[in-house]
C-alpha cells in the first residue's frame, strides 16, 4: 500500500504527517520510536523500533568507527 503525504514546516524544521492507515499498518502510536534507513535506488525505509535493531545498529556503528580507514579504502 502506498500513502501520499507532504513535507510541512514545523518550527524551524520540516516534518511529515503519517496517515492513520500507515500508522495502523505499522502498529505504532504517538511516542513510539521509528528509524529511517537508506534503501536501494535512493529510497528510504521507515522501520518500527525494536531492541534487536537498536543492538545491531550500535554494533554496526562501533565496527564502522573501528575500521573506518579499511572501509574507506574498500569503498575506492
Amino acid at each position: 500500500m502506498a500513502y501520499k503525504t507532504k513535507l510541512r514546516k514545523i518550527g524551524n524544521s520540516l516534518g511529515i504527517v503519517i496517515p492513520k492507515g500507515a500508522l495502523q499498518s505499522m502498529k505504532v502510536a504517538e511516542g513510539d520510536t521509528l528509524y529511517i534507513t537508506e534503501a536501494p535506488e535512493g529510497a528510504v525505509q521507515l522501520q518500527v523500533s525494536s531492541p534487536d535493531f537498536e543492538e545491531k545498529a550500535r554494533i554496526a556503528d562501533s565496527l564502522m568507527k573501528r575500521y573506518r580507514n579499511a572501509l574507506r579504502e574498500l569503498a575506492k
